[in-house]
């Protein structure tokens, strides 16, 4: 079944702290803030460009802590959202916040107004890489939110970022260990980038903090990946979205893993492992074998994988689209 959002953007809003890595406008390209009247636009432009019936959609509110928004711009976004979910023209409402902003009277107000979803910003659960972040809540603030979020029958989603100050591979590891056993139905992971405006910029010119590269944050996204997915919890996205601001061209990014198809990359990476051990050997060259979807993907970003596995074989490789072969990846 096809799964569609429909992003309504409340950028920074609702943050009472400004984050080491945060500048919400290069993020969501934005920062108007949304009325009643623009969330019922936006779905009912939604309604009209969806091509299948059998669908699952959302309005997701993105961008900013929707919960700590003041209560009153909260209940006119969601009353506008609300009635297409009792009329069955949307399926749910989605939203991402802090982990302290939740509380049992927060979400008793998103229970009556329809919302299945909330996504927590863990970012990390490690302290120190949190204080250094300034993210201005502890790791235990996301272990009591998510419990809370538990009990009240919405679907827990956690987002988690790699190389944040302070962090090493060993940190990111314990934090992917700690989600899993929040038991979260969704994660999102982003690699952290150095965008102009912020803090972690000046740490990053002045010589205190180290970005990741584009293959390190592959590396380490890879494990986290197949972490997640072997406890059944579904990844939506690694890497954040391209946008006019955030792309590679971009002067906003300073520095840092950024890349269109980050999450291809990372998928690519998973499915080099696999490769190893599933070539056959053919006169005078290798064939793998591949479903037709994952062909491109194994084959990698400018031939990567391909000219990886040359190497290691000393051996032509060719990859063969196979309907009957079962996909690599979830």
């Amino acid at each position: 079944m096809r799964h569609y959002n429909i992003p309504i953007f409340v950028p920074h809003k609702g943050c009472p702290h400004d984050c080491a890595f945060c500048n919400q406008k290069k993020i969501t390209g934005q920062m108007f803030i949304p009325t009643g009247e623009d969330v019922k636009c936006a779905i009912e432009a939604a309604l009209h460009s969806f091509k299948e019936k059998d669908r699952f959609s959302e309005v997701a509110f993105f961008g900013g802590s929707f919960t700590a928004i003041e209560q009153k711009l909260q209940e006119e976004l969601l009353s506008a959202a609300y009635p297409y979910v009792k009329s069955g023209d949307i399926d749910g409402i989605r939203c991402s916040t802090r982990p302290d902003a939740i509380s049992d009277d927060i979400l008793m107000r998103l229970v009556h107004f329809g919302v299945t979803t909330v996504e927590l910003g863990a970012q990390s659960m490690d302290e120190e890489v949190l204080m250094y972040s300034l993210r201005g809540h502890t790791a235990e603030d996301v272990r009591v939110a998510s419990k809370l979020i538990h009990e009240y029958g919405i679907d827990l989603g956690l987002q988690m970022m790699t190389g944040l100050p302070g962090d090493t591979f060993e940190k990111d590891i314990k934090t992917a260990k700690e989600i899993i056993a929040l038991s979260p139905a969704c994660v999102r992971i982003y690699p952290t980038l150095v965008l102009a405006g912020t803090h972690l910029c000046e740490m990053y010119q002045n010589g205190q903090y180290i970005a990741q590269t584009v293959d390190e944050a592959v590396d380490i996204c890879a494990i986290l990946y197949e972490m997640f997915v072997t406890a059944n919890i579904r990844v939506l996205r690694m890497g954040l979205m391209s946008s006019g601001e955030i792309n590679e061209m971009s002067q906003s990014v300073v520095a840092g893993p950024c890349h269109s198809s980050f999450g291809e990359l990372v998928k690519s990476r998973v499915l080099l492992d696999k490769l190893r051990h599933d070539a056959i050997k053919e006169e005078d060259k290798m064939v793998v074998h591949v479903h037709p979807k994952e062909i491109s993907m194994a084959i990698g970003n400018c031939k990567h994988n391909k000219e990886i596995l040359q190497k290691e074989w000393n051996s032509t490789v060719l990859f063969v689209a196979d309907e009957k072969k079962e996909l690599y990846l979830p």
